[in-house]
């Protein structure tokens, strides 16, 4: 089942469900109007939700209206809690070797996990906001899950069966102004943008066996200004998103609507390429002592895109330009 969020002029815009060839789509109405209400309430909804997918994937839905010129907001426009861990090693021994920093100490045990902000989700076509060039824009291509609640102390078990949608999205960050940031200890903000997101968010059995271990074993394929940047699969997570998680659960309830990121998808395979600017600066610095790779600048452009074995775009696309903010 594919389920998305559609602008009504509200925050939280207007729950519809898609058809399984993306071509049509249905309003859900009464209480469970928004992804928000649908998430905290999801058991009961989703026989509703299940109806509705059904009558749309047969031809006998009587309220279905076309894709095709539908606003697609985030599909979780805003949220309590968005936690984005960096779940693929291989990025991080880069960033590692390139800028000679210390090994994270037990990184192979503990996921790395921050909390970002989640009030400001953007959609598939929003533009990429650059304030000041000196502030280093780069996109982040990502694979993240949507839960119910989940309770404190959760195994990773436990927090797989609160995993309920899955969801492609664009982690934005001002590479400027992370070093101060990081040095303090204390996390991100400012070196942080909205977070982008591709317009479907599906439910797991739609990945059929490219959903396993709390993986996503598919490519998402990235270009910039046309031209490839990179295809790197989602099954080298060093941690599955159960595991992720039951590490945040440890000592707190998880509630519903939270938004779990898995980091920059990253493959130690380099003919995979890379899902952000930092990486392949990165691998330049070890191979050429620099960076040869600028940044974004004003007027360029970022898509991204995964597609099923049957080369479907599963969660629809993410296409941006970078606009002076």
């Amino acid at each position: 089942m594919k389920l998305a969020s559609i602008d009504n002029g509200s925050p939280d815009g207007q729950l519809v469900v898609i058809s399984k060839d993306t071509s049509q789509m249905c309003r859900v109405h009464g209480s469970a109007g928004t992804m928000a209400a649908c998430l905290a309430d999801w058991q009961s909804v989703l026989p509703v939700l299940q109806d509705i997918s059904n009558t749309l994937n047969n031809g006998t839905c009587e309220q279905a209206e076309p894709v095709a010129g539908a606003c697609f907001l985030a599909p979780l426009p805003r949220t309590y809690q968005w936690l984005d861990g960096s779940l693929f090693m291989n990025h991080g021994h880069l960033m590692q070797k390139a800028f000679n920093l210390d090994p994270t100490e037990d990184a192979d045990k503990y996921p790395l996990i921050y909390q970002g902000a989640g009030d400001a989700f953007t959609g598939c076509n929003d533009t990429i906001a650059l304030y000041n060039p000196a502030h280093g824009v780069d996109f982040e291509g990502e694979f993240g899950v949507l839960t119910t609640d989940v309770p404190v102390g959760a195994t990773p078990d436990e927090a797989m069966q609160a995993i309920k949608l899955v969801v492609q999205l664009n982690d934005i960050s001002y590479r400027g102004l992370a070093p101060r940031e990081m040095k303090t200890g204390f996390g991100f903000v400012q070196a942080k943008g909205e977070t982008a997101f591709a317009p479907f968010a599906v439910t797991p059995d739609e990945l059929g066996d490219s959903w396993a271990d709390g993986r996503i074993h598919l490519t998402l394929n990235i270009t910039r200004n046309g031209e490839w940047f990179g295809s790197p699969s989602g099954s080298e997570m060093h941690f599955g998103f159960h595991e992720l998680i039951a590490h945040a659960a440890t000592t707190r309830p998880i509630k519903a609507g939270t938004v779990f990121g898995s980091g920059t998808v990253s493959n130690a395979n380099p003919e995979a390429g890379q899902a952000c600017i930092a990486e392949l600066r990165a691998k330049e610095l070890i191979r050429h002592g620099k960076p040869q790779t600028p940044f974004l600048s004003e007027g360029e452009t970022v898509h991204m895109v995964c597609r099923d074995k049957q080369g479907q775009p599963l969660f629809g696309e993410i296409n941006q330009t970078v606009k002076g903010g």
